[in-house]
């Protein structure tokens, strides 16, 4: 596998503090993430959730890493029983009335590369429904 982080940057029709609380709020979080038992946007706090195919599912430990209001949120995503550690970094940027959303994916190569559901194919997936549909759906069409 690359060692190069995976990207994906889209264009959301809502205006960055509504994409900022999406990305911070467990509340609004639940609606088009995962759903998380506690997150609070603070650099050292630690969450956990379950996600993963249809065959497995897997426990994620994170700890927030950064937070720049409005503007960035960074935290580790490791898997509980499994080597390997990588970041997920969000990153706002204002386009008017819009907001490009930019999410980083590194450090995907320290992952086993034994099991499919860690391929940055997999990965690629994921974040591809998650960035281009889940959460366009959400900010776009939320009151």
């Amino acid at each position: 596998m690359k060692n190069e982080p995976f990207v994906i940057e889209r264009t959301l029709n809502a205006p960055v503090q509504k994409v900022w609380e999406a990305i911070t709020d467990r509340d609004k979080m639940k609606q088009w993430y995962f759903d998380i038992a506690e997150f609070k946007p603070e650099v050292g706090f630690e969450f956990t959730f379950n996600g993963g195919s249809e065959e497995k599912t897997y426990v994620h430990l994170c700890k927030i890493t950064k937070v720049e209001p409005g503007r960035t949120l960074q935290y580790s995503w490791r898997y509980q029983d499994y080597p390997g550690n990588s970041f997920v970094t969000f990153e706002l940027f204002p386009e008017g009335n819009a907001t490009r959303l930019k999410l980083t994916h590194e450090g995907l190569e320290s992952f086993p590369t034994n099991n499919k559901d860690f391929a940055r194919e997999s990965f690629s997936a994921g974040w591809t429904y998650i960035i281009g549909t889940s959460i366009r759906e959400f900010v776009e069409n939320e009151s």
